[in-house]
C-alpha cells in the first residue's frame, strides 16, 4: 500500500515530465505566467517581482513574489506545481544571506534593492577543436586557443619595434 508521501513523489515527477521548471532562490527576480481564463478565452499574464520565499514540500511547494504596482507593494504566493502557471522565468539572480526577505516589506526605494549575483558558469562549458600555432588540432577548452592567438600578436616581434619607436619618439 503507498502512503501520502509516495504518491505526491509521483505526481511532481509526472509534473516535471511535462514541464520544466528552472532553478531559482529568494532574491531572484523572475516573472511568472499566470494562465487567467475569461469566459471560453484563456490568457497569460505576467506577474514580475522578487521572489522573497520559497517552500519546498513535495507537491506542496510554493513560492511568494512580492512587487511594487504603482507605488504600492503587492505580493502573490504561487504553488510550484500549480496548472494555473504557464511559465516560470528568472531575470536574474540576487545576492541574498536569508532564506526568507520579508524584511523588504518595510523597506523603499533603494534600500529595498538586492544585489545581482555574478554567475562564473554562464553558458555551458564544451571542449571543441581549436588550431594552435604547431597546426595540430587537439581538444582545448573554448576561449584557450583564442588567448594563444592574443598572446602571439602581443608579442609578436613587428609590434615590439613599433613599441620601442613611441618611446624614442617621446624622448
Amino acid at each position: 500500500m503507498k502512503n501520502i508521501e509516495e504518491i505526491n513523489r509521483e505526481s511532481v515527477k509526472k509534473i516535471l515530465a511535462k514541464t520544466k521548471i528552472p532553478e531559482f532562490f529568494p532574491g531572484d527576480t523572475i516573472k511568472v505566467g499566470v494562465r487567467i481564463s475569461e469566459g471560453k478565452r484563456e490568457r497569460i499574464q505576467h506577474f514580475e517581482g522578487v521572489c522573497i520565499s520559497k517552500k519546498n514540500r513535495d507537491i506542496n511547494s510554493s513560492f511568494t513574489v512580492r512587487k511594487i504596482s504603482f507605488g504600492e507593494g503587492v505580493e502573490r504566493t504561487f504553488a510550484l506545481y500549480s496548472p494555473i502557471i504557464g511559465s516560470l522565468q528568472v531575470i536574474r539572480s540576487g545576492k541574498v544571506r536569508r532564506a526568507k526577505l520579508y524584511y523588504l516589506r518595510d523597506r523603499k526605494g533603494k534600500s529595498a534593492r538586492i544585489a545581482e549575483k555574478i554567475r562564473k558558469n554562464i553558458g555551458v562549458d564544451v571542449l571543441k577543436k581549436v588550431e594552435t600555432s604547431d597546426e595540430n588540432k587537439k581538444l582545448t577548452e573554448p576561449g584557450e586557443g583564442k588567448l594563444k592567438e592574443v598572446k602571439e600578436k602581443i608579442f609578436s616581434p613587428e609590434l615590439k619595434s613599433k613599441k620601442e619607436e613611441l618611446k624614442t619618439k617621446k624622448k
